[in-house]
């Protein structure tokens, strides 16, 4: 029952400060050492034992090593926070800025040559766990007393967004993606059907 408040009181810190804050640094100074642990746990626990990526080459998690599967607390709190930007947008229906600052997180990751792909699998894991107990998708069980995170069934409850917090999502994602490295421009398939008649 500890763990399930924990995650509550994580998703409730990482869901109200956010529409209300005026940047992600300052935001990310006001989360707790001990919330961002919670969500990294859950993370963790979310993390499969492999991963293959589009590029084919499977990578394997040694879930008993996980100082070295994770990543800093610090560098945890930075990707909650990109991630909560991403929730945002997934709930004001900005589903172009969702994506753009997803893909703007990674390449950041990936750029700074810092992370073992076993590293950049859990960056991601972290990021999809956020925005899935932000959005409502995530419920946490006990099984035989252990607490497990799943995905809860059905569609997730209903979230509203003001034009208001729409515009100021919009403007933190925009800053976001201007302080990292820049993105390529994928084309649409439209675009990209013209191009090939």
């Amino acid at each position: 029952m500890r763990e399930l408040n924990r995650a509550g009181i994580a998703a409730g810190l990482i869901g109200a400060t956010l529409l209300s804050a005026a940047s992600t640094s300052a935001n990310a100074q006001k989360m707790s050492d001990r919330s961002v642990k919670t969500i990294m746990n859950y993370a963790w626990s979310y993390t499969p034992d492999k991963f293959t990526p589009p590029s084919g080459t499977t990578v394997f998690i040694d879930k008993k090593n996980r100082k070295k599967m994770t990543v800093p607390v610090e560098k945890g709190r930075e990707i909650i926070m990109a991630a909560r930007l991403t929730a945002h947008a997934q709930i004001c229906d900005l589903t172009a800025d969702q994506v753009q600052n997803y893909r703007s997180l990674m390449l950041r990751e990936d750029q700074s040559k810092k992370w073992t792909p076993q590293q950049m699998v859990y960056i991601n894991q972290l990021h999809l766990t956020t925005v899935m107990m932000l959005v409502g998708k995530l419920q946490i069980v006990e099984q035989k007393g252990a607490k497990k995170v799943v995905i809860k069934e059905g569609s997730a409850p209903p979230k509203t967004c003001t034009d208001e917090q729409k515009k100021k999502i919009k403007e933190l994602i925009t800053k976001y993606i201007a302080s990292g490295p820049k993105l390529k421009t994928q084309k649409s398939p439209v675009q990209a059907a013209k191009k090939q008649q």
